[in-house]
C-alpha cells in the first residue's frame, strides 16, 4: 500500500482477531526497543496500524502496554522506562509464538500491507 491513509484504512476494515492485536503490539514494542528489523516504512506502517488498532483487546498481552507505549514512542526514554519496554518486549515475545508473527507478517505482506 502506498500511504498511511490506505493503510489505517485497512486495519479500520480488516477482520482482527485479539491475537492480530498482540502482534501489532509486539511489533511496537520491537520497534521502540530497537531490535525490530524490519525497514524503515514498513516500521512506520506498523505504527499505523497500531495507532488505529490500540483501543482493541488483545488475547494474551497486558492491556497496559499501551500506555508504556504511549509513553516512550516519540522520544527518548529515560533509562527506567527503556529497560521496562525492553522486558516487556521479551515477555510479549514469549507470550506469542515466532510461528504466530511469522503469520501475521506474512498476512500484511499477502494482503499487500507490507512489501513481498
Amino acid at each position: 500500500m502506498d500511504s498511511h491513509q490506505q493503510i489505517a484504512d485497512w486495519a479500520r476494515t480488516a477482520v482482527l482477531s485479539p491475537l492480530d492485536v498482540d502482534c501489532v503490539v509486539t511489533l511496537m514494542l520491537k520497534i521502540i526497543d530497537g531490535k525490530c528489523r524490519m525497514a524503515d516504512p514498513e516500521k512506520a506502517a506498523m505504527a499505523v496500524i497500531y495507532d488505529v488498532v490500540r483501543g482493541r483487546p488483545g488475547e494474551r498481552l497486558d492491556p497496559s502496554l499501551r500506555a508504556l507505549i504511549a509513553e516512550t514512542r516519540d522520544g527518548v526514554p529515560d533509562e527506567a522506562r527503556r529497560m521496562a519496554v525492553y522486558e516487556q518486549r521479551l515477555l510479549a515475545e514469549t507470550q506469542l509464538s515466532r510461528p504466530v508473527m511469522k503469520a501475521w507478517k506474512a498476512r500484511l505482506r499477502a494482503e499487500g500491507v507490507l512489501s513481498p
